[in-house]
């Protein structure tokens, strides 16, 4: 917002975006949003921690800005002269405000760097500044969430400000070691040193709407490229569509998301913690309609197997997000894989079940065919394998466990998942859930197609729906293949025990999950507040098991399934 007085005088602003005139008192009420376009100016360091914190909350570190000149760099001024003129113009020591504070009730170290101080950028003193919060943070054993705006790193300090970056990493590594949330806000703007380091490789990346970050300045690229630069280039919705950052915010519900995000890690840390003990399973909720009277049953009652297959593959059978909505709480979703991409047919987040945080993940298909296309049919890409691969491993530091539900009917075939390496992907992610050190729940919903399913359901408990299916192959192709006739899906359906039964006999799935009458797309709340509970009944004895049990436990479920197993079904 362009003024043109001390800002404590100030009537009026301008709007960047738009050039209404408003009045200031309004702005400020709107936290600074203009209410015509919703252009996000500009906060110095105090407003953004009084926005965004507990009231009275907020407490400094005692660390104190060290005043240096390590090059003795002059321009058209000494750089002492600028530092001075910095201070004067900011009221603060450096370009960083650190301290301790609450949000929303939870304890968090936080630094929130200020863009008027010399365009936010990162120097000695600033990266000590940051170092000591994560530090402060490590001692206390709380979050740390780091805000960023900054042109990069401080040019005036040479090469040793290009080492803030590394030294401020290191910090942000120690904290990922002991199981401490990071989380980084990207405001505008942020770019060179500050992008390249803590603003995006801390656990959670949320971007401000309206934010710009990137490594290089749009016209640094021009000038060294000659590129024509794409519509929207590195803004925030830009970075979002890209796989950069989890999520983009509005600065009205920054303090929401962030609140949700340290008591989710607050919680899985003290369950990490807690001395084994006894614990309940949860009461079940209370259900509705027909699925009242459905129990969880061990086997189900035996059904067409083709029949079956329509039915997991029926247009109005609940998504992955419409069990959210429905069954969890509390859904805050995390986008991309922080490479290149965000995969739309993996959604995943952090929400709650029964209280308790989790982390979610799964398929998404969708109920149109607009929805289908845009979720490429629940085709994950490898862009999608390694974002949940990424949220699985955040739970395992967190102390969350892992939810994963499944509805694809394989891995994504094209010929640019294979130039990005699918069968890497599927493999990394099988791999690292193997040994992944916190407890997982796969539930299939839908369609479970091949090593795309697989890749989300190496797990210590695995569910089925009655109405869903679990297959190598798809009926069409197995038919195709082996009966050199795509009509002969129906038998090869039949003969692939594909079923929820079928594959409970084989020891696959460890429960069947009814549905109500007749399945589930005839009553999504009914089948929602099911596998709620279903979830919730396995994931509770697992919550106790120590770290290296359950990794022994799931290696050995799998081993299982070896030639000794294989040779003892019956055919």
């Amino acid at each position: 917002m362009t003024t043109t007085a001390p800002r404590d005088e100030q009537l009026w602003s301008r709007c960047d975006g738009c050039a209404a005139l408003l009045y200031r008192k309004r702005l400020r009420r709107n936290l600074d949003v203009c209410p015509e376009c919703g252009t996000h100016a500009r906060l110095d360091a105090p407003d953004r921690v009084a926005q965004l914190v507990d009231p009275d909350s907020f407490t400094p570190l005692p660390d104190r800005a060290a005043r240096i000149d390590p090059i003795g760099f002059v321009d058209a001024l000494p750089y002492p002269h600028r530092l001075s003129a910095a201070r004067a113009g900011t009221g603060l020591d450096e370009a960083v405000l650190c301290g301790t504070a609450r949000i929303g009730g939870q304890p968090a170290a936080l630094a929130v760097m200020d863009f008027r101080f010399l365009g936010g950028s990162l120097g000695c003193a600033v990266g000590e500044l940051i170092t000591a919060t994560a530090e402060r943070a490590l001692t206390d054993e709380v979050p740390l969430v780091l805000v960023t705006a900054s042109g990069g790193a401080r040019m005036q300090e040479g090469a040793l400000s290009l080492m803030q970056m590394a030294t401020v990493s290191q910090a942000v590594a120690g904290l990922r070691e002991a199981g401490l949330l990071t989380v980084s806000v990207i405001t505008d703007p942020t770019y060179g040193g500050v992008a390249a380091s803590f603003a995006t490789n801390t656990d959670v990346v949320i971007a401000e709407s309206g934010a710009r970050m990137g490594f290089a300045g749009p016209r640094v690229i021009r000038q060294v490229t000659g590129a024509t630069l794409p519509e929207g280039f590195q803004t925030a919705e830009f970075l979002l569509r890209h796989g950069q950052v989890d999520m983009v915010v509005p600065r009205h519900a920054l303090r929401g998301r962030l609140t949700a995000l340290l008591a989710a890690a607050q919680v899985g840390r003290r369950a990490a913690r807690r001395p084994s003990v006894p614990r309940q399973a949860p009461a079940p909720r209370p259900a509705s309609g027909t699925a009242a009277a459905a129990p969880a049953t061990a086997a189900g009652p035996e059904r067409d197997a083709w029949a079956t297959v329509r039915a997991a593959r029926h247009p109005g059978r609940p998504t992955t997000l419409d069990y959210l909505e429905l069954a969890f709480d509390g859904f805050v979703e995390l986008h991309g894989d922080r490479l290149g991409a965000d995969c739309p047919a993996i959604v995943g987040g952090v929400a709650r079940l029964d209280g308790r945080p989790v982390m979610v993940i799964g398929h998404q298909k969708g109920h149109t065919t607009a929805e289908l296309v845009a979720h490429n049919f629940g085709m994950a890409s490898p862009a999608g394998h390694r974002k949940a691969l990424r949220l699985m491993r955040l739970a395992a530091r967190l102390g969350l466990p892992v939810v994963t539900l499944v509805d694809t009917p394989g891995a994504d075939p094209g010929v640019g998942a294979e130039q990005q390496g699918q069968a890497a992907a599927i493999a990394e992610n099988i791999l690292a859930m193997s040994v992944l050190p916190t407890p997982v729940v796969a539930v299939v919903t839908g369609e479970g197609g091949s090593g795309g399913a697989l890749a989300l359901a190496v797990a210590d408990r695995v569910l089925m729906l009655e109405n869903a299916v679990y297959s190598v192959i798809s009926p069409e192709g197995c038919a195709a293949i082996l009966w050199s006739d795509s009509s002969a899906a129906p038998q090869a359906a039949r003969a692939l025990r594909l079923t929820a039964a079928d594959l409970c006999r084989l020891g696959v799935v460890d429960e069947v999950v009814p549905e109500p009458r007749p399945a589930a797309h005839d009553d999504p709340s009914g089948a929602a507040v099911l596998l709620g509970r279903a979830v919730a009944a396995n994931l509770t004895p697992l919550l106790d098991v120590p770290a290296t049990t359950l990794v022994r436990r799931r290696r050995h479920r799998f081993r299982r399934y070896g030639a000794a197993r294989a040779t003892g079904v019956s055919q």
